[in-house]
């Protein structure tokens, strides 16, 4: 159901994207550095969907909060001449990568189970054909 919702929001996005105006080069900092925290909300939510305690009311705070922080966080910067939004990419991205990291380690697992079932399922009807 989540990865049925996460396709179609990807597809809207995208023909939105693709039919709204270019965002000016002073924002485009700012959206930059809002879509690294969107998406590490979006890899944390694959990750507890995956752990089977996703919640929707901490998936969007998690979404806006963490965006309007990162935003915040690079006007900051910029006023006080500061490159802080560096800060807010580095720990976002870092958890991008280890969400990420769970969920391949999570699909990993779960194929060399099935491998290792499979084999022992043919192991055992081997040892059962050479009784009869």
């Amino acid at each position: 159901m989540i990865l049925i919702a996460i396709i179609i929001g990807c597809l809207i996005g995208a023909l939105i994207g693709m039919n709204i105006p270019t965002i000016p080069y002073t924002y485009s900092g700012y959206l930059a550095i809002a879509i690294i925290a969107a998406l590490d909300s979006v890899f944390g939510a694959l990750t507890s969907s995956l752990k089977k305690n996703f919640d929707m009311k901490i998936f969007l705070s998690g979404f806006f909060v963490n965006a309007i922080l990162a935003m915040a966080l690079t006007y900051l910067g910029q006023k006080l001449n500061v490159d802080i939004y560096l800060a807010a990419v580095v720990v976002f991205v870092g958890r991008m990568f280890n969400n990420l990291g769970m969920i391949r380690r999570y699909y990993v697992e779960r194929l060399a189970s099935k491998k290792i079932v499979a084999k022992a399922e043919t192991v055992i009807k081997q040892a059962n054909d050479t009784k009869e």
